[in-house]
């Protein structure tokens, strides 16, 4: 089936019918679905979009040992043409680029800018990456003896299990995807279950750009089975890396699970993130950051401004500014390119944002929208209802302190706290509190703040005069703490993630050379000394 083909049955969903997308494994699409099946709906109009042929934990093993025995040859494919295939795929995905953005925005509603964005940090990562197939270098290294030379060389992990969420359903996945391919490994990819459609798109798509069957395996499963097929695997010996993006409390169990098998997986989770505002910031800048930081995709990212860390010098200033921002944005259809986010993922999501709601105490003030909550007829935003989606009020909640489960929690939705600080010490101390480090923001005119900032802070990740949200294929993208395990995403430091260094040293002496035992040593005169003058 064609990308083309795959837009066209897209369209029959609003007329009561909807293509099913079941696993793609060794080049085929299966037609069974063992674990149930899910229908995705297109969270701002209610209508159906795809029914997902959910796997069980045998077909997530099946897809495995499928990925296992098409590795091999695939390393075997000169890395200068895997970097090609790569390139191929990003040229596909440039041409399809209006076509995928709109299913992007159609199957969880992300506003249709937002979601070209997206597709463009996939064609991104996929330039970057073409040209590190000529690039995968290893190093010679001088022996200590004579007649010897030493070797390092990049070679694939072997399998990659990557599971990626669904509010950024193709740019994370190309983070793991793309790398993992290009150094030889084999992948079985575990995409959101609630965008079948997407992922089968972006299946179809790596595919066409010369990928051999079995080297790429696309498997729709709910949490539950997915860990339950992963443990399965990992047991039969058929995984050798786990690439993860989700929440911090699923990603301690990746952690656990990877951790007795022995293995390191890649966790990139949840955050948490501060933007310090202080005395000397251009407030409408901030401003401006804060309201994309906190607000873009709904909230709905793991680099989300949790708690905008203002000095009290201008902290009513830059909430009545922010304020006015955050009501005056539009919010609404995601296909216009004027608003500043559309619904809710599903009404999981919206369900989890307004458990977090709860969080609200009596000494915090809230700001931001006419409402809290789902936007609905008997709960509107000025005008706008919200039916028949799936839609919720920003929400600014003023006079967070560190003792607020709301500090300290990640909220996923379209919340932002506001907390006031005195002392450089004290926004330090805020910004990292919580536990998570992922990103962090400082506004400020002067640069000992920034270096200061980013030498304290613990996340992995720093803006100076800039949000929170925004990552380049070329740049390490991870956290630290509670945001994940160190490891990184994106440019040239993803490939540790997805290669093993060898060495080998080569023996021309005719002779057995013994390492630190046989080697030569040049007498010197220790006792020497200059003349005193």
């Amino acid at each position: 089936m064609t990308f083309a083909e795959v837009r066209e049955q897209g369209q029959d969903s609003a007329m009561g019918t909807t293509r099913e997308v079941g696993a793609y494994v060794g080049g085929k699409w299966r037609d069974d679905g063992p674990g149930g099946r899910l229908t995705s709906i297109d969270p701002a109009r209610d209508e159906p979009v795809a029914q997902a042929l959910l796997a069980d934990a045998a077909l997530f093993v099946e897809a495995c040992r499928t990925a296992r025995d098409a590795q091999r040859a695939w390393a075997a494919v000169p890395a200068p043409v895997r970097g090609r295939v790569v390139e191929q795929i990003g040229r596909l995905v440039e041409a399809n680029k209006e076509a995928l953005a709109a299913l992007v925005t159609r199957e969880i509603g992300k506003p249709i800018a937002e979601a070209r964005g997206e597709v463009q940090e996939v064609i991104d990562t996929c330039s970057f990456f073409a040209g590190e197939g000529r690039r995968l270098y290893g190093q010679t290294v001088p022996s200590e003896m004579s007649d010897k030379q030493l070797f390092t060389f990049r070679v694939p992990v072997g399998v990659a299990a990557i599971v990626t969420a669904g509010n950024f359903p193709v740019a994370v996945p190309s983070w793991y995807l793309v790398p993992a391919l290009l150094c030889g490994n084999a992948v079985v990819w575990k995409p959101a279950e609630y965008t079948p459609a997407i992922a089968e798109a972006f299946t179809e798509l790596f595919v066409r750009g010369g990928l051999p069957a079995g080297v790429l395996n696309t498997v729709l499963a709910d949490g539950a089975t997915t860990f339950d097929g992963l443990s399965a695997a990992l047991d039969a010996g058929l995984v050798d890396k786990i690439g993860f993006t989700g929440s911090s409390a699923v990603g301690v169990r990746i952690g656990e699970l990877a951790g007795r098998n022995l293995q390191n997986p890649c966790l990139e989770l949840g955050g948490k993130n501060p933007l310090v505002v202080m005395p000397d910031a251009d407030l409408d800048l901030a401003v401006e950051g804060a309201l994309f930081s906190g607000f873009g995709t709904a909230g709905q990212r793991c680099t989300s401004l949790g708690t905008a860390i203002v000095h009290a010098s201008v902290h009513d200033e830059f909430l009545r500014r922010f304020d006015a921002a955050v009501r005056s944005a539009e919010i609404g259809d995601p296909t216009r390119t004027d608003v500043l986010y559309g619904p809710m993922l599903s009404a999981r999501f919206l369900a989890g944002f307004e458990r977090h709601l709860d969080l609200v105490r009596p000494h915090h003030a809230l700001h931001g929208s006419t409402g809290t909550g789902r936007i609905t007829p008997a709960n509107p935003r000025g005008g706008f209802t919200g039916e028949p989606g799936i839609y919720a009020h920003p929400t600014i909640v003023d006079g967070v302190v560190a003792d607020d489960d709301l500090y300290r929690t990640e909220t996923f939705g379209p919340i932002v706290g506001v907390a006031t600080f005195e002392t450089f010490d004290e926004a330090v101390a805020l910004a990292n509190g919580h536990g998570y480090g992922l990103s962090a923001s400082i506004y400020t005119s002067t640069p000992v703040h920034a270096f200061r900032f980013r030498e304290r802070v613990s996340a992995g990740m720093v803006s100076v005069n800039n949000s929170t949200s925004g990552a380049e294929a070329h740049l390490p993208f991870g956290g630290n703490g509670r945001s994940g395990n160190g490891s990184r995403q994106s440019g040239i430091w993803v490939l540790d993630q997805f290669t093993r260094w060898q060495s080998m040293n080569w023996d021309y002496a005719g002779k057995l050379q013994k390492a630190q035992m046989d080697t030569a040593v040049l007498p010197a005169d220790a006792e020497f000394r200059l003349p005193e003058a």
